[in-house]
């Protein structure tokens, strides 16, 4: 099944739906336009005694004549509308537009005349000073019919204004539309990176994981064995979250604590793992996986190069309305150690696409040796952004 698609330029080249027909409202507020005008001209012909009109007959004539004069206009206004339309919408040429125009208004203003002059006959019976019994030719050859152009002119007027105005509305439409599908098409792209993100740092985990238990296999079979147990329980709590671009700090943090488990199975005893954490953040949503390439750097390129015990702090804490991640290690430093490494290259970009320019990240010297790395967010919980009417999986980048 093939499915058409209107393009925003065809669009704005034809009529937009609304101008096609009139609505309910818009009849309405025609009837009462030209209900208001046949309420003025008479109270005119009342009041101006010295105007050349009517000749005595019936009490009501002025009054009667206004109200048919003007019920006529109000019955050609939506066909006068239809004409106008026809100028801005049609696909001919700008001549033959305006000749449209102009042989629609002699049309409609040579109607209107003669219909007016046979009310005036035959249904009122009045005879106008100048203008004895209906005669048609007369009043064709005398180009009586100019008046009623007049009156066509305005209403052309009024039926362009009309649709200009569903024509502006709908370019409206039309942008917010685009602007809200760009919006959707740019929060999917967002998500697509993520999850390629994502599916980048997980191998590289695991490979890096895989490696560190076949250093044991024939040293400490039963270290293997509680290593591999805890692989099985990190692998089982990447899949569960692997959706969420975010999580709680103490998901993340339980997430890296099993990891640790490994590493000190692996350096078998001689890791010391210190973690502060401020209660207020523990609720705090940070990236998935956002601590463990940052711990992972700290094992593989700061402890494992030291010949003694290694000591690594992970520490988060609230400051001026951000989260702060902190992971530290007392290895050799930065001097031999990687920047650019798959682990560290992914996590900025994650948070590049999560945070935009609302996030810092940044690999430097530690205070009395060792390696730094930190990681400043904005704080935010669940609560948060079901406040704000979005869901932790699209994250809060704007």
């Amino acid at each position: 099944m093939t499915e058409t698609r209107t393009t925003p330029a065809q669009n704005l080249g034809d009529a937009p739906e609304e101008t096609a027909r009139l609505g309910r409202g818009e009849l309405l507020a025609i009837a009462l336009f030209w209900l208001f005008m046949a309420l003025l001209t008479a109270a005119n012909r009342l009041l101006e005694p010295r105007r050349p009109g009517l000749a005595p007959g019936l009490p009501t004539g002025p009054i009667a004549m206004a109200v048919a004069e003007m019920v006529i206009w109000m019955l050609v206004t939506p066909l006068v509308f239809g004409i106008s339309r026809r100028f801005v919408s049609g696909h001919q040429n700008r001549a033959a537009r305006i000749a449209l125009l102009f042989v629609g208004g002699i049309g409609v203003s040579i109607f209107v005349d003669l219909a007016l002059d046979f009310v005036r006959v035959y249904v009122l019976h009045l005879q106008f000073r100048g203008r004895q019994g209906f005669d048609p030719w007369r009043s064709l050859s005398r180009l009586w019919f100019i008046r009623e152009m007049v009156v066509y002119c305005g209403i052309v007027a009024a039926g362009l204004a009309r649709d200009y105005f569903w024509r502006y509305r709908a370019r409206q439409e039309e942008a917010v539309r685009l602007q809200a599908e760009t919006a959707r098409l740019q929060a999917q792209l967002a998500e697509a990176r993520l999850a390629t993100l994502r599916t980048q740092i997980d191998p590289h985990f695991l490979f890096n994981t895989l490696n560190a238990v076949s250093a044991l296999v024939e040293r400490d079979p039963p270290g293997v064995r509680r290593m591999i147990a805890r692989l099985s329980e990190l692998l089982r709590h990447s899949l569960e979250g692997a959706g969420d671009a975010e999580v709680p700090l103490r998901q993340e943090l339980a997430f890296v604590d099993k990891y640790l488990e490994i590493m000190r199975i692996r350096f078998q005893g001689s890791l010391e793992v210190e973690t502060v954490v401020d209660d207020e953040v523990r609720d705090a949503l940070v990236p998935n996986l956002v601590l463990q390439p940052l711990v992972e750097n700290a094992v593989k390129h700061g402890v494992s190069r030291l010949r003694g015990a290694g000591k690594i702090e992970i520490r988060a804490h609230l400051h001026d309305g951000r989260v702060v991640l902190r992971v530290r290690d007392n290895g050799p430093g930065l001097a031999d150690a990687p920047q650019d490494g798959v682990g560290l290259r992914n996590t900025r970009e994650r948070l590049a696409q999560l945070y935009g320019e609302a996030q810092s990240f940044a690999l430097r010297p530690a205070e009395g040796g060792g390696t730094e790395a930190e990681v400043s967010l904005p704080f935010h919980t669940r609560g948060d952004l079901r406040a704000l009417g979005v869901t932790a999986t699209a994250g809060v980048a704007g």
